[in-house]
């Protein structure tokens, strides 16, 4: 089982790279053959589509994403916060990631949030 802390570091850094190849290295090395990803602007299953994804956000936004929390989790489920960087330093979006393992340790779903929920007060 893959080192929680490791995965995620891969996966966040799979967000800053512009290299497909590169790309997809750090995805394999965090994400399941056959994972699911889900955020408001998209749905993709595997590493290629999810590498695809990622590269054309980073071209359409030219921005990056850092993390911003520690991963939190229980079981197979982990949560961890994030914002993405535009080129002048300002934060475009920050959102909350909820993500199952597989029994490798790796992500088998990510489901991306942007923001955060509305307050019922």
């Amino acid at each position: 089982m893959q080192e929680l802390n490791q995965v995620i570091a891969a996966y966040g850094a799979a967000w800053r790279e512009t290299e497909p190849n590169k790309r997809l290295e750090l995805l394999n090395q965090c994400f399941a053959e056959t994972a699911h990803y889900v955020d408001p602007t998209a749905e993709v299953s595997g590493r290629n589509q999810l590498s695809d994804h990622i590269g054309a956000v980073l071209k359409d936004t030219r921005g990056r994403v850092e993390l911003t929390s520690a991963p939190a989790s229980h079981h197979d489920v982990v949560h961890f916060t994030w914002h993405m960087v535009a080129p002048d330093g300002s934060i475009m979006v920050a959102g909350h990631d909820f993500i199952r393992l597989d029994i490798d340790g790796k992500i088998a779903h990510l489901a991306g949030f942007f923001g955060d929920p509305v307050s019922l007060n």
